[in-house]
């Protein structure tokens, strides 16, 4: 798909919500949360001026262990044809929401705040955590196609603090390859003084090419800190904890101790990469001197210890540290589904020190391959149009590339297949999950709630599920429905916390309502009568005072996810629902 096709179809989808450029920040956040970019992103709008300074923010996202912060401002304008947005314009927004992070963590924000502010428990939550964290970035998010993609790191009470563009080019890029690893290159000519001695392995007509090396300690440092996590969670797991315990504070022992002897001790880590360039590195000997698309499937504990082991002991020297390391390199450009299944074969059993779970390799599991199957070949009622499971990253836009082989035939697949109807993985698994009455579950994040999904699937013997029926398969749609108008409708009626909003309010609904609820009406009519819509609104306006009262202060998106808070919204008193709902049996 072309970059202006792209952008036609994203600007047709987010303005057909409500607020679109509401709709294009979860849009556009989501995409970065599943790629691993980010993690939990919440929208939270700041615009005001705090003496001289004009703020600006749209949105945040704080790690688990609440030592990495992502702070987002959009800079959308819903344009329909490929337009240039200016160094000046992108700064201008960084700047603001730069303003935001200082004053945030001088302590000053939360004062200027009214209590009833919606970032107000945001500055408190920052300035409490500041001295902390360990990774600091800013996004600016645009429709439009930004000059530089990054700025240089500034440094904020101390801080380091990366400045990244995400604009419509970098995301169509994503998703039209379906590779955000493609960003993630590496030349050891610059980082290491020159290509990195290896014993390369051709695999002939096989999967793969290979090439056995050390990686110097300091590349490995640095490559961290340029990529942070996206280089150990991309496709294939969550990222592991780097808090000093068990084997990282071997590793962390062996650096600051004995870094010499690194390489004798620790087993190595192994790297999947789409592109790998062979040169001399000297004396005849052939070496690796440039990297594409690069992941760490196995060695994320190594990894991660040593960027965070030298940012808190500066004196620790990485000259004398190598690091065993098998690179696979591989030849299935053309197939997204059956490369990503190889990935996750080399990860399962690269894995022997840290055991990589199943949910976390779960895209070729039986139930998803079927809820594939079944969006093939069931039709909407109008026994024309049909919804997209996009089991494999990527995949809808390989399908309209390969079937949409004239402009006609494209077009007809966009308006029966259109991308609105595109349901992911990890769509699927939040709209269940809130479904079955777990709305703290959904506030993890996708790729946590995902990975309970998953476990709640298996037998207690690790068995498969059964495979899902044609009913089934349209009950899972007409749940998706209920769920995307509730986040609709959340998104343009409150200010804060509007996803948790919506996973609660849906958990209410099937509570109170579900085993009534006719979900094949639902499919039938594609839709929600205004009557179900009415009652949802009534809900979520009671869930929200519910969360925003008990939450006292704290984050609403952070206590959201809290089994109390669970139980304490569900077992709260609301209205009774109203009668004449037409999808009630």
């Amino acid at each position: 798909m072309e970059l202006q096709d792209f952008l036609c179809d994203l600007q047709a989808e987010v303005k057909a919500q409500t607020f679109a450029e509401d709709a294009f920040f979860e849009k556009v956040t989501q995409h970065m949360e599943d790629i691993g970019m980010t993690s939990d992103p919440q929208p939270c709008r700041v615009s005001c001026r705090i003496g001289r300074h004009k703020l600006r923010l749209d949105g945040y996202a704080l790690s688990e262990e609440m030592d990495r912060l992502d702070l987002f401002a959009s800079l959308y304008e819903g344009v329909e044809e490929l337009v240039s947005v200016s160094d000046t314009d992108t700064k201008a927004v960084v700047e603001q929401c730069v303003r935001f992070l200082s004053l945030c963590a001088e302590g000053r924000l939360a004062q200027e705040l009214d209590e009833t502010h919606d970032a107000r428990s945001l500055a408190e939550t920052v300035r409490s955590i500041y001295n902390d964290l360990e990774q600091i970035r800013v996004f600016v998010l645009t429709d439009k196609v930004a000059k530089s993609k990054s700025f240089q790191t500034r440094e904020i009470g101390g801080k380091a603090v990366r400045l990244e563009v995400m604009d419509i080019q970098r995301l169509h890029r994503h998703w039209s390859e379906g590779k955000p690893r493609d960003e993630l290159v590496v030349d050891f000519n610059e980082i290491s003084g020159g290509p990195i001695p290896c014993v390369f392995v051709p695999g002939g007509t096989e999967d793969c090419d290979y090439a056995l090396t050390a990686i110097p300690g300091e590349a490995l440092r640095l490559l961290y800190e340029k990529f942070g996590p996206r280089l150990l969670e991309a496709n294939v797991r969550s990222f592991l904890s780097v808090r000093p315990k068990g084997v990282n504070a071997g590793i962390q022992g062996t650096l600051r101790s004995a870094p010499g002897r690194f390489m004798a001790y620790n087993n190595g880590i192994v790297i999947v990469a789409d592109e790998m360039r062979l040169a001399d590195a000297g004396a005849g000997v052939t070496g690796v001197s440039w990297l594409k698309g690069l992941q760490i499937v196995n060695g994320g504990q190594t990894t991660a210890s040593i960027y965070f082991t030298k940012r808190k002991h500066t004196q620790t020297d990485l000259s004398k540290v190598r690091v065993p390391a098998k690179i696979i390199v591989m030849k299935r450009d053309d197939d997204p589904a059956s490369e990503e299944a190889l990935i996750s074969d080399i990860s399962r059993y690269a894995n022997t020190q840290n055991a990589v779970r199943q949910s976390d390799l779960s895209a070729n599991k039986p139930f998803h391959i079927e809820v594939e199957r079944l969006s093939l070949r069931v039709y909407c009622p109008d026994g024309v149009g049909r919804w997209f499971y996009e089991r494999a990253a990527g995949s809808y836009n390989t399908m309209l590339a390969r079937e949409g082989n004239t402009d006609a035939r494209l077009r007809v697949l966009k308006e029966t297949i259109p991308l609105s109807r595109r349901i992911t993985k990890t769509d699927l698994a939040k709209y269940l999950v809130a479904w079955d009455r777990r709305p703290d579950i959904v506030s993890l994040g996708s790729q946590k709630n995902f990975d309970k999904f998953m476990e709640s699937l298996a037998g207690s013997d690790g068995s498969e599920p059964p495979l899902p029926t044609a009913g089934d398969y349209k009950a899972m749609i007409a749940k998706a429905k209920i769920f995307r108008e509730t986040a609709k409708y959340s998104r343009g009626a409150f200010k804060a916390g509007q996803a948790n909003i919506a996973a609660y309010t849906v958990s209410v609904l099937a509570d109170r309502l579900g085993g009534r609820i006719d979900l094949e009406r639902v499919w039938n009519t594609q839709s929600l009568s205004s009557e179900l819509m009415a009652q949802i609104q009534v809900w979520a306006g009671e869930v929200n005072d519910i969360l925003v009262r008990s939450a006292n202060g704290r984050l609403i998106s952070e206590w959201a996810k809290k089994p109390e808070c669970r139980e304490l919204v569900m077992g709260s008193t609301f209205s009774a629902p109203s009668a004449g709902i037409p999808e009630l049996a």
